[in-house]
């Protein structure tokens, strides 16, 4: 599984065009920005028109708007109560967390929920002062019955680093930084790690 994050901005009509050059090559878009929902709601309705498939787009925290645009998977932060409850509810929905400890992990398995970001494997540049997650704290979170998708500092170098048992990888630059065959030679390194 690929799943491109979208850079931490305001999205705007440059941003639909590269989203659409990249989405044969991705499974999934997640929308995380500091937007407002009326202003993600205008971009969706745009990028929506514009030909992107909407079963590849992941909303950040807004069940609202998922439910408005009648949308397929929302992703939460760790520990987001609001991502077990809506689980629950919602079983027909694919709700995701981003999950920092195999405790988390442990906690989205736990509640059914459909997958995990776990980071960051790798520096990262938007994790400058913080550490990796050690090797025995990924084996732990690798251990738990859910996809575990890895998130941090993947590229086409890290990538081939990646310990065994992960179920995809999710990134920032590595897909709104690159181009359609930067992100399949990606995905063609990840097959033969068998993460996808």
């Amino acid at each position: 599984m690929l799943i491109a994050i979208t850079h931490f901005k305001i999205l705007i009509s440059k941003d639909i065009v590269h989203f659409n050059t990249i989405s044969s090559c991705i499974d999934y878009l997640l929308l995380r920005t500091p937007m407002s929902d009326n202003e993600l709601s205008s971009f969706l309705c745009q990028l929506i028109q514009s030909g992107f498939p909407k079963e590849k787009i992941i909303i950040h925290t807004s069940t609202k708007l998922l439910e408005s645009f009648r949308l397929t998977a929302i992703h939460f932060r760790e520990n987001d109560p609001t991502a077990l409850t809506y689980k629950k509810e919602h079983p027909d929905i694919s709700v995701s967390m981003s999950a920092h400890s195999p405790e988390s992990v442990k906690k989205a398995q736990d509640n059914h929920l459909d997958f995990v970001l776990y980071g960051h494997i790798f520096e990262s540049s938007s994790k400058k002062f913080l550490p990796p997650r050690t090797h025995q704290e990924v084996r732990d979170a690798l251990s738990y019955d859910i996809p575990v998708i890895a998130l941090g500092g993947i590229n086409l170098t890290t990538i081939n680093q990646l310990p065994t048992g992960f179920s995809g990888i999710s990134a920032i630059s590595a897909f709104m930084d690159a181009s359609p065959n930067q992100i399949t030679r990606l995905k063609e390194k990840g097959q033969i790690l068998n993460l996808m």
